[in-house]
């Protein structure tokens, strides 16, 4: 698949310097006493567990961004439901180099794998309804990229990446502000002051602040912790006049449910802060 925009070669590349740095700082000491400069060897990415792979493309660049000389062999892509015995890759070339990224290449692919297999699962529940599933900023500081990656390939979309690239006014800045009215109207002031092109989401908690969020007009509205019925009269008072997201607790037993109320998204942070990590393993090819 292709890579979401917020995945540049600058970001990834900044990513895998600091992991590598955090592991290594000034040597991987097992590897340097025991292992000769010289020798070459393989290791596969073995699959322990069936899962939607990800993480594929991130572990080639991993492996060449610390040793260009490195080759790697796919036999799988991100996104692919594979099974138990499944060989994902196999990457040969300095021995040195394959152990001392080895752990990093699975961290990701481990949390990657089990972000996008229920990523997959829940939005397989939504096939036959015009609802997407979102992620949420509910995510492992300074591994933001990869998990939002993760969703992405396991048939997710994206929310906002980060406090930049949305204006989204949720309780506590309306409490802090005073009102849906007045913050709105301090955001799209703030939006022509700046030239900024911002979409504003407000999230509500009640039908009442749906309907101050309906008459300031604003890109889309979350619907935040409401139970269905007072989410259906949510929707039906919006009447499409602008997006709308259910927000708060949600679980994969009520996506159905939530979805036949018409809204246009459902977010969840269980994706990325629930996810269990998949088993995977690089072996040794002897």
């Amino acid at each position: 698949m292709k890579r979401p925009a917020y995945v540049t070669d600058k970001a990834l590349k900044q990513f895998i310097k600091n992991a590598l740095e955090e592991d290594i700082q000034d040597g991987d000491h097992s590897t340097l006493s025991t292992i000769p400069k010289d020798l070459e060897q393989s290791a596969k990415l073995l699959v322990k567990q069936d899962c939607i792979i990800a993480g594929v493309e991130l572990a080639k660049i991993i492996f060449k961004t610390f040793d260009k000389n490195l080759k790697i062999e796919t036999f799988v892509k991100d996104g692919d439901a594979v099974k138990i015995g499944d060989i994902a890759f196999l990457v040969t070339g300095s021995a040195r180099s394959i152990l001392s990224t080895e752990r990093l290449v699975l961290n990701c692919m481990q949390r990657m794998s089990g972000i996008a297999t229920l990523t997959h699962d829940w939005d397989s529940r939504l096939v036959g309804t015009k609802t997407k599933l979102l992620d949420t900023r509910k995510t492992t500081p300074n591994f933001r990229i990869c998990e939002k990656w993760a969703v992405a390939i396991g048939g997710g979309t994206n929310h906002r990446y980060g406090l930049y690239d949305m204006i989204m006014l949720k309780d506590n800045h309306i409490d802090y502000n005073g009102s849906i009215t007045n913050a709105v109207k301090m955001a799209k002031d703030y939006i022509k002051k700046n030239k900024k092109k911002l979409k504003i989401e407000v999230e509500t908690r009640n039908l009442e602040e749906v309907q101050e969020a309906i008459k300031a007009k604003v890109d889309r509205i979350m619907l935040d912790n409401m139970d269905l019925k007072m989410m259906k009269e949510a929707v039906k008072m919006i009447n499409g006049s602008c997006e709308t997201e259910a927000s708060g607790g949600i679980t994969r037993d009520q996506l159905k449910e939530i979805a036949s109320t018409g809204v246009t998204y459902i977010s969840a942070g269980a994706l990325t802060h629930s996810a269990e990590n998949m088993d995977l393993s690089l072996k040794a090819v002897k």
